[in-house]
């Protein structure tokens, strides 16, 4: 009997083996970079070595099993680090992705946890900053209009049918609270996209609900073309928040107070802007009048030119526009400096990055570049230490394996 039962595993085992296939792949990167910042904030050294010029560190691990019939199970789980002290990049998630699917070769995939969303798909799929790199790590406005980029409790659906791409995702917002509120989780939205390795478009739009019932809308729609060693794209997009402000009580001092504190919804609401916000050129970056945006818009356009095999040189640009629902409409005299920060609806702010990247690539997996950036900034949103021009420059190492 148990030489019976013993064989019966063992046959067992040799079929799960013959029709179910799994690899385990661990890949990263490691980026570091010297930088240096003009007109820096308070607090900022002008010189820093960087954790991540053209990419941020990493390390993930990518899970493929086989199971036969055009059916494969997936899984990716990815750590973002600060390759300058070996510190986790984020306090709260050190998994910035972590999802488990299902792909069939008739039906498309789906995905279930935590990963990129579809704005953030179509950025740096269908027109990426640069050809070499998706985006610059520590210059990339066109991320600040991707809605954090990532939601947690996702649900993504993907498929191909030839040249043409789509997506859809859904995710849940789950009750959540105080500082996890500021960055809504509860999404919709869908995109499409065309590539034939010369020619690419594509458009998508999201929308997310905050814990306090307001919604955030965005539409992104672009395009590149590839020609040899030159590629160029461009691209529109737009953020819409509603008011903020209705969730104040201005029927007395108390009643302000207690619905612009701590954990109120207004003050969720705020702090969810400026999280946004945060994610153009990071966070205690701008003065908290950023945090008032009714529409921002943002037109990016840029080119990139092989000059020889190992070296691209790349210039890029993003026009950028706030308008503000404006502290002076819609707060009454005596609450008008109670937040903080004071705006007006009719003064429209602007913002104009620009950058130019040398990229040599020693290897096909670790290459050097020299970056210069610049920004000017006009209206109610200035640096958070007043300053309406900044300048920078880095130079760094990237491997990746």
């Amino acid at each position: 009997m148990k030489k019976a039962t013993l064989a019966v595993a063992a046959l067992a085992a040799c079929t799960s083996s013959a029709w179910a296939q799994s690899s385990v792949t661990l890949y990263g990167i490691v980026d570091a970079a010297a930088r240096y910042t003009s007109n820096a904030n308070p607090g900022v050294a002008n010189k820093q070595l960087i954790p991540g010029g053209m990419s941020q560190s990493r390390l993930g691990i990518n899970v493929t099993e086989d199971m036969g019939g055009g059916l494969k199970a997936l899984v990716n789980m990815e750590h973002r680090l600060n390759s300058d002290t070996g510190a986790p990049s984020s306090a709260t998630d050190f998994w910035r992705q972590a999802w488990v699917g299902l792909q069939s070769a008739d039906l498309g995939q789906i995905r279930l946890g935590r990963q990129y969303n579809i704005l953030f798909d179509v950025y740096t799929s269908t027109f990426a900053s640069f050809r070499y790199s998706p985006y610059i790590e520590a210059y990339k406005p066109e991320i600040g209009m991707s809605m954090t980029a990532r939601q947690d409790n996702m649900v993504k659906y993907l498929a191909q049918f030839g040249n043409v791409f789509i997506e859809g995702q859904v995710s849940a917002g789950e009750g959540q609270s105080g500082a996890a509120a500021a960055q809504p989780n509860k999404t919709i939205g869908g995109l499409v996209r065309y590539n034939d390795g010369k020619f690419g478009a594509g458009g998508a739009y999201l929308q997310a609900t905050e814990q306090t019932g307001k919604k955030i809308k965005a539409t992104v729609l672009g395009a590149s073309y590839t020609d040899g060693p030159l590629y160029v794209h461009a691209s529109w997009g737009e953020n819409k928040f509603e008011n903020p402000f209705t969730l104040l009580n201005q029927t007395s001092a108390a009643a302000f107070a207690a619905s612009a504190g701590a954990g109120s919804l207004a003050n969720i609401a705020l702090t969810t802007r400026g999280a946004y916000t945060s994610g153009i050129l990071g966070a205690n970056i701008f003065n908290t009048d950023s945090a008032d945006i009714k529409k921002r818009t943002m037109i990016m356009f840029g080119a990139t030119y092989q000059l020889t095999p190992q070296l691209n040189i790349g210039a890029n640009a993003w026009l950028t526009e706030q308008t503000h629902y404006g502290t002076i409409q819609n707060l009454a005299v005596p609450f008008r400096n109670a937040l903080g920060f004071s705006t007006d609806a009719n003064t429209k702010s602007k913002a104009d990055f620009f950058a130019v990247v040398l990229d040599y690539a020693f290897s096909k997996r670790t290459d050097a570049y020299l970056e210069a950036d610049y920004t000017k900034l006009k209206g109610e949103v200035l640096f958070l230490n007043g300053a309406s021009k900044r300048g920078g420059a880095m130079v760094g190492l990237r491997h990746r394996f």
